[in-house]
């Protein structure tokens, strides 16, 4: 039978992948831009965070996961994740995809980020706070210049930013001393940087404390939006991907580490009650 005949063709709910909790800032602008779908979550919190984990690592984790998401039912899983995004996506697209099932898709973060940023610097420098992977990837770098070959692009890792979100202290006063550390380390690279995009998907729950920090001026991009707004062309743009995506409106969460847990800290992400079942990868 064609795979891709109406009768026989399986649909399901989009995935949505992180490592952490961070990927919940994405989710939730998702579902307000686009209610209807199913949506299915993932966080991989037991072995979180992949920040600091080599690419062969973070890419045998990520594809773990996905391969989950489409048991479950996923024709769609989204990566939202930068270090999962900079590490693994590449090669699952590639090498993957083709063996699992080529009808299906992993989309990351990174591309629709940078596919933004020409429209909004105007002094072509631009500046990146993530994980120390994503940052040691290049991935904002490459994809950038790819882009836009005459924009500059200074990356600056914030190994405690993560650490921080999680323990609930980011309206604390002990982020402060963390965010201007970061911050004074990025704009020393240039001072005519006008962008920041926020390379992690936890970062926005700081950024009261980093707008704060910013010289007046400065642009500060959060991915959520941007990643929303990017999956909704891409289904405009892909009707038999679209068709393959149920539409009830439910949400549900999978998480590797203990349910309580992950329930306390996700509807912080999310801003409604959250209760997720427990998976092994």
């Amino acid at each position: 039978m064609n795979p891709t005949d109406s009768q026989t063709t399986p649909r399901g709910p989009i995935g949505v992948f992180d490592s952490g909790f961070g990927g919940l800032s994405v989710l939730r602008e998702i579902r307000r831009l686009l209610p209807q779908y199913d949506y299915l979550f993932l966080g991989d919190n037991a072995r979180a965070p992949y920040g600091t984990r080599s690419f062969e690592l973070v890419y045998q984790f990520t594809l773990q996961a996905v391969r989950h998401l489409f048991e479950q039912g996923c024709q769609l899983v989204i990566l939202a994740c930068n270090t999962a995004s900079a590490k693994a996506l590449r090669t699952i697209q590639q090498r993957d995809l083709p063996q699992i099932d080529p009808t299906r898709r992993v989309l990351g973060v990174i591309r629709p980020t940078a596919e933004i940023v020409g429209e909004l610097t105007h002094s072509g420098h631009v500046g990146v706070f993530a994980t120390p992977g994503t940052i040691q990837s290049q991935s904002y770098i490459l994809e950038i210049r790819k882009l836009f070959p005459n924009i500059h692009v200074y990356g600056q890792a914030c190994p405690l930013w993560v650490p921080l979100v999680e323990n609930r202290e980011s309206d604390g006063p002990g982020a402060d001393y963390f965010v201007r550390k970061y911050t004074n380390a990025l704009l020393e690279q240039s001072p005519r940087i006008d962008t920041v995009i926020l390379g992690c998907t936890h970062y926005p729950l700081l950024l009261p404390k980093i707008r704060q920090a910013m010289p007046e001026g400065i642009q500060i991009i959060p991915q959520g939006e941007i990643v929303a707004n990017s999956l909704a062309d891409y289904l405009k743009r892909h009707p038999e991907m679209e068709a393959r995506c149920t539409k009830t409106g439910t949400c549900r969460y999978l998480t590797t580490e203990e349910p309580e847990k992950f329930d306390a800290l996700a509807h912080i992400f999310v801003n409604e009650p959250v209760a997720s079942t427990k998976i092994v990868l």
